[in-house]
């Protein structure tokens, strides 16, 4: 997508003056305080000062961070400026949508992802083509009370997609994680490795034992056994989780952020009502940005150095062109 055809994008989301400062004068400006990236203009060439690639002429960002909007219209604008849902789903492509529906817990609790969300990346995908949209998560509660709390299972059948249970572990085929430290082996879901484009859609929040539940976390949810990540390394695993399919797009939500008590959430949980997403087809860059929205440095979460460390991705913000859109 070109310059003229992402402002006209921008047009037609109705995202007016919040976003034209962003690309007045072939300017651009990169998100500060969510992603920790510097700020600056750009020159006419559309160039970022981080890095000097050039993404209104030549590509699309490689992160977007959107906020200020309801989670529907966060995820239009947010993959709009990726060059919209056909930069990624073709036309009788079958599409699997990993979201986090790990716990029998109501959407207010931001426990797991906000169903809306789900919901609209459905829509999106359908438009573009695809031939089936398939739903699921191996959840941590009973997968039946998961699906049906959370609103996801609801929504997604509403929307057109197949709401997959991951109950049967047959479901699953054991695969080898190259360059892997401790995971190895695993058995991953069929639909992660037959699917033709596979989205990432975690919900970021705070986590007892790793610190911070992000894109790559939420990769625990493709395989039988997540207790083995808990056995073995946590932080390691959730690195070496990458090593075999690392997912076509990532969209972190945060609209609505546990600050504590993750990953269930509890009525003493602090939250934030950040009406914030971050979509990036790099998954540590993603978790990167999605670090400093929960006030911390990546270097705090050691998972997140680990993957930049077998390059499975950038955890450098300031080698990344990232577009901040304010709706």
């Amino acid at each position: 997508m070109d310059r003229r055809d992402f402002l006209r994008n921008v047009a037609r989301l109705g995202l007016g003056a919040g976003a034209a400062y962003l690309l007045g004068g072939g300017a651009v400006r990169l998100f500060a305080q969510a992603t920790g990236a510097k700020t600056g203009s750009a020159t006419d060439t559309g160039k970022s000062p981080a890095s000097g690639k050039s993404f209104l002429a030549g590509g699309p960002p490689d992160l977007v961070a959107v906020k200020g909007g309801e989670a529907e219209a966060l995820f239009d604008a947010g993959i709009a400026a990726l060059g919209g849902m056909g930069a990624f789903v073709r036309k009788g492509q079958t599409v699997v949508i990993k979201p986090n529906i790990g716990w029998a817990q109501a959407p207010e609790t931001a426990a797991n992802t906000n169903p809306k969300l789900v919901r609209r990346i459905i829509e999106h995908c359908l438009n573009a083509g695809a031939k089936k949209v398939y739903v699921f998560d191996n959840s941590c509660d009973s997968w039946t009370l998961a699906y049906k709390n959370s609103l996801i299972g609801k929504y997604a059948k509403e929307a057109g997609a197949e709401v997959v249970p991951p109950d049967s572990s047959g479901y699953y085929q054991e695969v080898s994680f190259p360059g892997a430290v401790s995971l190895r082996k695993a058995r991953v879901h069929e639909l992660v490795l037959e699917s033709d484009v596979f989205i990432n859609v975690p919900v970021l929040k705070n986590h007892s034992g790793a610190g911070m539940t992000g894109a790559m976390k939420n990769l625990m949810g493709m395989v039988w056994d997540r207790q083995f990540f808990h056995r073995y390394n946590l932080d390691q695993c959730i690195a070496d989780a990458c090593l075999f399919r690392k997912p076509d797009l990532n969209v972190i939500d945060a609209y609505k952020v546990m600050k504590s008590g993750g990953p269930r959430g509890y009525s003493s949980s602090v939250y934030d009502l950040a009406k914030f997403q971050i979509l990036s087809t790099d998954i540590v860059a993603a978790d990167a940005a999605a670090s400093r929205t929960l006030g911390s440095e990546p270097s705090a979460f050691r998972y997140i150095g680990m993957a930049a460390d077998k390059k499975s991705g950038q955890a450098d913000l300031s080698k990344l062109d990232i577009l901040r859109l304010t709706i």
